[in-house]
Formats: structure tokens, sequence, C-alpha cells
């Protein structure tokens, strides 16, 4: 006999993955639009993995061999680093909790270093660029650990086929990501 929230689980698993997949193709076709606008050369990092056993065909099977670093990393135009994490949810919520406590270590490490740190965030059909301040102090700010499409309005950006994670949407003009943290 099937057991019923066992597959409900298994299909609501796969269709998360899937979303998860498409929301890192729009940051990557962003990244390309930036690197051939000479903006900025951005990479997503790879999963730390090992093959274990190659088999015929180009199948194999791993094993994950350490925690995850943060998704994307590289340069802005004029030397500047950039190092960010992707969440994307269909819920009302993004939670403080999806990331990992190695990520959020990785992400403190490099905004001491100087980097532009954050969390590239993603609410149904609307897209964020967080600082990794507004993402730690959720609590505080918000007085939960979570936030919702209007706690980040001001931190939304724009979206034409790729999450343009760079480039802020405000009403009184352009802004952008390079310009909140260079002042």
């Amino acid at each position: 006999m099937v057991d019923k929230q066992k597959a409900r689980q298994k299909y609501q698993n796969t269709v998360n993955n899937a979303q998860g997949q498409a929301f890192e193709g729009y940051i990557k076709a962003a990244c390309g639009y930036y690197e051939r606008d000479k903006r900025a050369v951005i990479d997503k990092t790879p999963e730390p993995f090992r093959v274990i056993k190659k088999q015929r065909d180009g199948i194999f099977t791993g094993r994950f061999i350490a925690l995850a670093q943060p998704d994307f990393q590289g340069t802005l135009s004029g030397g500047k680093s950039i190092v960010f994490e992707a969440k994307y949810t269909t819920t009302d919520r993004l939670k403080q909790g999806v990331l990992t406590q190695k990520q959020i270590e990785m992400l403190e490490f490099h905004a001491k270093l100087g980097a532009i740190a954050g969390v590239c965030g993603g609410i149904r059909d609307k897209f964020y660029f967080v600082p990794l301040g507004v993402w730690r102090d959720m609590k505080e700010r918000y007085g939960r650990k979570y936030v919702t499409q209007k706690d980040l309005e001001p931190y939304r950006v724009k979206f034409t086929g790729a999450v343009l994670f760079l480039d802020y949407m405000c009403e009184k003009g352009e802004a952008t990501v390079e310009k909140n943290y260079f002042g």
C-alpha cells in the first residue's frame, strides 16, 4: 500500500527542487548579462562532492564531502567581491533558517574582508537582494525569523527573465547593489 503522506512529500520535494533549479537559472542568466555588460564576473560555486563509482553512459555514484559554500561568488567592475546564497520559496515567507550555519559563517567571513555579502531571495513572483546584515538581524528588525514580500520591498530587484540581483527597483530612479554598499 502507498503511504500518501510520503508520496505527497516526495512530490513536493521534486517540485521544490525544480523551482530552486529554475531560480538559480534566472540568476545565472543575470550573471551572463552582467559579464557581457562588463559589470561583473560571477559564477555558481560547485557543490563539493567526490565520485565514488563510475558506470557506463556517464552515470556515476557520488557523495557530498563537505558542507556547501554560498551559491555564487565573483568580482564586480572595480574589484569589489560579491558572495551570496540563493533561496526561493513558493510560500508567503522566506525563513532565516534556510541558510546553514556554515553558509552564514562564510558570508560573514567574506563580508569582514570587504565583500558585498547577502541573500538573493525569491518569494513567489518577486525577487530580492538582501544584505547580510539585514538577513542576520531579521529577528531584531522584523520581530520574527522570517521575512515577507512586504518586508523585503526595499530590496526588490528587477526581473526580466533574469533575476537582476545588482539592480534594485525603487520609486526614486535607478538604484544598484553597488551604490547601496558604496554609499
